[in-house]
């Protein structure tokens, strides 16, 4: 029988590194994570092919590609807006979603990181879309959708 390993795990590493599931895109974060959060959106579900995604933000302009390049499809957000998804051209393990280029938040794929972000006691969002059987933990705060639509969260 085969044991499953853990994927390493830290509260802060000292710079996020991360890659595709294949290993030809590699890249590296400039920059200290501005929020994590498990998202329970459709999208992140389908993306995911799980009950819901991770999402550690960094400033785009944050996100260093250091080996291989990234391709970029656009899909139309809830809010009317265009949403740019990176992926690596080999294997399409999603990297990023949002723009590199600037200050505005990055969405990092938290499974694509080196280490995985330590998840206890971070916000969850687009709770209203959240699987049946998924247990959000007591204490954490909770939005109904996205944490700028609305005034505050609601603490579970």
């Amino acid at each position: 029988m085969t044991m499953a390993t853990s994927p390493e795990r830290s509260p802060s590493p000292a710079r996020l590194t991360g890659g595709c599931q294949c290993g030809a895109v590699r890249y590296q974060v400039n920059g200290a994570p501005l929020n994590t959060y498990i998202c329970h959106c459709r999208e992140c579900q389908k993306q995911s092919a799980s009950a819901f995604g991770i999402s550690v933000l960094v400033h785009g302009a944050d996100i260093i590609v250091t080996q291989g390049q990234v391709k970029t499809w656009q899909r139309p957000t809830d809010s009317g807006h265009v949403l740019d998804c990176h992926f690596c051209p080999e294997c399409g393990s999603r990297l990023f979603h949002g723009d590199l280029a600037g200050q505005d938040p990055v969405s990092i794929k938290g499974g694509s990181l080196d280490v995985m972000p330590d998840l206890s006691g971070v916000d969850h969002i687009w709770v209203v879309r959240k699987a049946g059987g998924i247990a959000i933990p007591a204490g954490v705060r909770t939005y109904f959708g996205e944490p700028d639509d609305e005034q505050g969260g609601e603490t579970g």
